[in-house]
């Protein structure tokens, strides 16, 4: 099997068991909402006390979803304020730990995707994807190999060269364990330019703005991440990116795909949200409904746009399915790549 179809959809990548005090989702007095206002074709009971749970960093591809998803949910109508804080650990199995433990909790989200599900194998976590209650798939986001604006690496070339002449000298920073999209895009990269994914000195980080840090203070060779955590730094000229994995250039980026300067590979990260284990039908309803109506709402479209996010909108059951053979596929790139 070709890696560059294997990937095209495949997803990759001490637990705290905390108590919160919450009210639980639910539509306020004479209060439903509909996404028709803003260009949504669902409608939905407004929500009321959501928390969003972000496990990992402050400006991460997840923490960045997760506001998003906060703004313009308040912004459609379509929720009261929402709270979202921060659960670092892990690869996301801190958090995903913490979600698993308010069970019943229909006032709970996790923003989640590839690479909570690569960390739940690398970390061996006892906390699964597949006890909580999927809600939906949100987006897909191609990936950067990005370095710092005074990189010896001018361009692509020159990291290929220099990294497959001594691997270990060129250190890969990602944002993710192992079998996430960071991880997984320098993996899948070493093998596409013909150098042993055993090889390649990877270096995880946990967050995006820890990871970019670590480039700009020239601590790494270089860095794959999520192209919207790049874009701004990009622009202003801090970082440089080389190339992106995605089928063809992404808007706003100054870039060229892996395929069009001869390297073999394309890579699709994704993210989504999960709710707590055991809510009630009735919240497991709700929270469907506001996010099936948030994602036909023009503040949804305009974030995705200005984000460089694809949409890939799957909800409830369909994106229960979705996350059972995403997991199948986490350890049967890992065992090609001769990492599992």
């Amino acid at each position: 099997m070709r890696l560059t179809t294997l990937v095209r959809s495949a997803a990759l990548t001490a637990a705290a068991a905390l108590a919160l005090t919450a009210c639980g989702v639910s539509n306020t007095d004479d209060d439903t909402a509909s996404g028709s206002g803003s260009g949504g074709s669902a409608t939905a009971e407004k929500l009321s006390g959501l928390r969003i749970m972000v496990p990992n960093s402050p400006g991460s591809g997840y923490d960045q979803t997760a506001r998003a998803v906060s703004a313009d949910l308040q912004s459609a109508g379509l929720s009261g304020s929402v709270e979202v804080f921060n659960q670092a650990g892990a690869g996301g199995t801190v958090g995903l730990a913490r979600l698993i433990n308010e069970k019943g909790k229909g006032d709970l989200l996790m923003q989640m995707g590839l690479g909570v599900v690569g960390a739940s194998y690398s970390n061996k976590s006892e906390a699964k994807l597949t006890d909580t209650t999927p809600i939906a798939k949100l987006i897909e986001e191609s990936e950067a190999i990005v370095v710092a604006k005074d990189s010896p690496f001018k361009t692509l070339d020159d990291l290929i060269n220099a990294w497959k002449a001594n691997p270990g000298a060129v250190p890969v920073g990602g944002a993710s364990n192992v079998g996430g999209p960071d991880h997984l895009t320098p993996m899948l990269f070493a093998k596409a330019v013909g150098l042993d994914a055993k090889k390649v000195n990877y270096v995880a980080y946990d967050g995006g703005g820890e990871l970019m840090t670590a480039v700009l203070g020239k601590k790494l060779g270089f860095a794959a991440t999520g192209v919207s955590e790049v874009v701004e730094q990009a622009k202003s000229g801090d970082v440089r990116v080389l190339a992106v994995t995605s089928e063809t250039a992404v808007e706003g980026l100054d870039a060229k795909p892996l395929k069009d300067q001869g390297v073999d590979l394309t890579f699709t990260n994704w993210r989504g949200l999960v709710a707590a284990p055991e809510i009630s039908a009735a919240d497991k309803d709700k929270l469907i409904a506001a996010v099936t109506a948030l994602h036909g709402t023009e503040e949804w479209k305009k974030t995705l746009a200005d984000k460089g996010w694809t949409d890939a909108f799957i909800p409830g059951d369909e994106f229960s399915t979705f996350l059972t053979s995403e997991s199948d596929r986490v350890a049967g790139v890992l065992k090609e790549l001769g990492l599992a």
